[in-house]
C-alpha cells in the first residue's frame, strides 16, 4: 500500500496509518523541525504505513528525534515499541501514568484482549512490542518538548482515559486532541463520543473539552481520527453536548434496567439521531463502529455511573 501524506500546515503533515487496512481512520502527524517529531503511531499493524510515510517526507531511521502519543490505547500507541526499534534515536514521550505500560505492556494487552477478543485484537493491532525504559520520558502537565524552532506543550486532558494528553504546537497553535473530543472522520457528517472502559469520566471529559477549546481558539484541532477541524468553537460545543447527552441517556436507562443489550439499543438510537438530517444514507456505520463502537461506549458509561454511585455511597457513609 502506497504511503499517504497530507500537508495540514507548513511543516505539519498527516500520515495515514491505514488502521484496520482502511484509509482515513487514524493519523500520525509529523512536525518538521530541527529535531522532528511524530504525534501518534497507530498500532503495530500500521508501522509500515508510518515508516513509509516518514520516508516519503525525507525522515529516515536516524532522523526522527521524538515519538509522542496522546494516550496508550492500542489504536494510538500500540506501534510505539516497533517504531522505537525502527527509529533507534527517537525519544518516546507519554503521560506519566502510561509510561509503565509501554515499558511492560502485559496488562495493557490483557485489557484489550478482554474488550476485543484475541483474534480481532491480533488482526487490528498486531503484537505490542515493549519500549526500552531508558527511551521513555514521562510528560507532566505543562511540560514542553523542544523540537528546535517549535515545541509541543502537554495538556493533561483526562475523561476519555485518565492518562490522556492533548498537545499544543507552538508554531501553529494547533491542538492535537487525541480522543478527548471524540471521533470525527473527514467525510462523515457526524461527531461520535469516545467513552470506553475503564476510565471514562464525564466531568473530567467536559473540563478537558473546555481546556482544548481555550487553547485552540484562533487555530485548529487535530483529531487522531482523523484530520484537522478549524471551527474550534463549533466542534468543542458539539463534543460537550454529545458526551453529556450520551451519558445522560445511559444514566436514565440504568434507573430501570441493568440489561446491557437494552442499553446498547438505546445508545444506538441516540447515535442515529446525531447523524445530520438527510445524511443517513451516506453514513458507513462500520467505519464509526471500528473506531468507537456503541457497545464499548455503553460499557464505559455504565462503568462511570456505577463508580460514581459507589463514590457517592462512600461519601454518604463518611458523613453519617
Amino acid at each position: 500500500m502506497e504511503p499517504v501524506t497530507v500537508e495540514i500546515a507548513p511543516d505539519l503533515v498527516a500520515i495515514d496509518t491505514f488502521y484496520g487496512g482502511r484509509e482515513r481512520y487514524t493519523a500520525a502527524y509529523l512536525l518538521r523541525a530541527d529535531r522532528p517529531a511524530i504525534v501518534e503511531t497507530g498500532p503495530t499493524t500500521s508501522a509500515d504505513a508510518v515508516t513509509g510515510g516518514l520516508a516519503r517526507l525525507g525522515i529516515g531511521p536516524r532522523d526522527l528525534a521524538h515519538i509522542v502519543v496522546t494516550h496508550i490505547h492500542l489504536d494510538h500507541a500500540g506501534g510505539v515499541g516497533e517504531l522505537a526499534r525502527r527509529f533507534p534515536t527517537a525519544t518516546i514521550w507519554v503521560h506519566e501514568r502510561g509510561a509503565p505500560h509501554l515499558a511492560d505492556p502485559t496488562r495493557l494487552v490483557a485489557s484489550a484482549a478482554r474488550l476485543y477478543g484475541e483474534e480481532r485484537m491480533a488482526s487490528l493491532f498486531g503484537p505490542v512490542v515493549p519500549v526500552p525504559p531508558d527511551r521513555l520520558r514521562a510528560l507532566p502537565d505543562g511540560a514542553r518538548i523542544e523540537l528546535g524552532g517549535r515545541s509541543l506543550e502537554a495538556l493533561d486532558t483526562p475523561g476519555h482515559a485518565s492518562h490522556h494528553l492533548a498537545l499544543v504546537d507552538s508554531a501553529t497553535g494547533a491542538v492535537f486532541s487525541g480522543d478527548a473530543l471524540g471521533i470525527h472522520l473527514p467525510d462523515l457528517p457526524v461527531l461520535r463520543p469516545a467513552t470506553p472502559p475503564p476510565d471514562f469520566d464525564l466531568e473530567a471529559s467536559l473540563a478537558s473539552i473546555e481546556r482544548i477549546r481555550d487553547r485552540a481558539r484562533g487555530a485548529f484541532v487535530l483529531f487522531s481520527h482523523f484530520g484537522p477541524v478549524r471551527d474550534v468553537e463549533r466542534i468543542c460545543e458539539l463534543a460537550a453536548r454529545r458526551v453529556r447527552s450520551w451519558t445522560e441517556t445511559v444514566g436514565s436507562a440504568l434507573e430501570r434496567t441493568d440489561d446491557i443489550e437494552e442499553i446498547v439499543a438505546l445508545l444506538e438510537e441516540e447515535a442515529r439521531r446525531d447523524i445530520a438530517t438527510g445524511a443517513e444514507a451516506e453514513i458507513d456505520l462500520d467505519r464509526l463502529e471500528l473506531l468507537s463502537s456503541i457497545r464499548m461506549n455503553a460499557l464505559g458509561i455504565v462503568r462511570y455511573w456505577r463508580k460514581r454511585a459507589e463514590r457517592e455511597r462512600a461519601e454518604g457513609q463518611r458523613e453519617s
